[in-house]
């Protein structure tokens, strides 16, 4: 499949800034069980200790890296997630694990920001998430540059970290609801 392009991208801009601002549904989950494998899942478990239940967040520790609790979830704008992949089916090799139709900008969701979402309750967090070069070699270096843009930053286009604040069920299709 070809990348989409800068043309491509700059159009779908608008439509990824009509996301809601609150209550945005949860499109997609999933789970990453081992490097370079993804299971898309209805439902899952979010856990304060795991992160989402089967997924390889907290077991992906080496020497180098230990899992950090700000950086359990991530989870992308359901809307950039299409403009950047161009098919639903390619939206889990971004690598996220939560799919929101809702607006990620760093003025509608600040870091502290609780959603509920299920009986979940999930804080987004301070640590950036951006295009690196796994996501350029999936989406492309225009959709990795037009991500990591000042606009792209602005938005989180590239997605957010969250931490689990209550664990709880969520599963396709939920609300994610503002609560501070």
């Amino acid at each position: 499949m070809s990348h989409a392009t800068i043309e491509i991208l700059d159009a779908g801009l608008e439509e990824v800034r009509r996301s809601p601002q609150n209550n945005g549904v949860l499109e997609m989950i999933v789970r990453r069980p081992r490097m370079d494998i993804r299971e898309v899942v209805e439902d899952a478990e979010l856990s304060q200790d795991l992160g989402l239940v089967g997924d390889s967040w907290k077991s992906r520790a080496t020497p180098r890296w230990t899992p950090h609790p700000d950086t359990q979830l991530t989870i992308m704008n359901s809307r950039a997630a299409a403009l950047v992949a161009q098919d639903k089916d390619r939206w889990p090799l971004a690598g996220d694990q939560l799919y929101i139709d809702l607006d990620l900008s760093v003025a509608n969701l600040p870091p502290g920001t609780r959603l509920s979402l299920g009986s979940a309750i999930i804080e987004v967090t301070a640590p950036p998430h951006r295009g690196c070069s796994k996501f350029a070699a999936r989406f492309g270096e225009v959709a990795t540059k037009f991500v990591n843009s000042a606009v792209g930053r602005e938005l989180n286009l590239r997605g957010i970290n969250a931490r689990v604040a209550q664990p709880g069920r969520i599963r396709v299709g939920d609300i994610a609801t503002q609560l501070t």
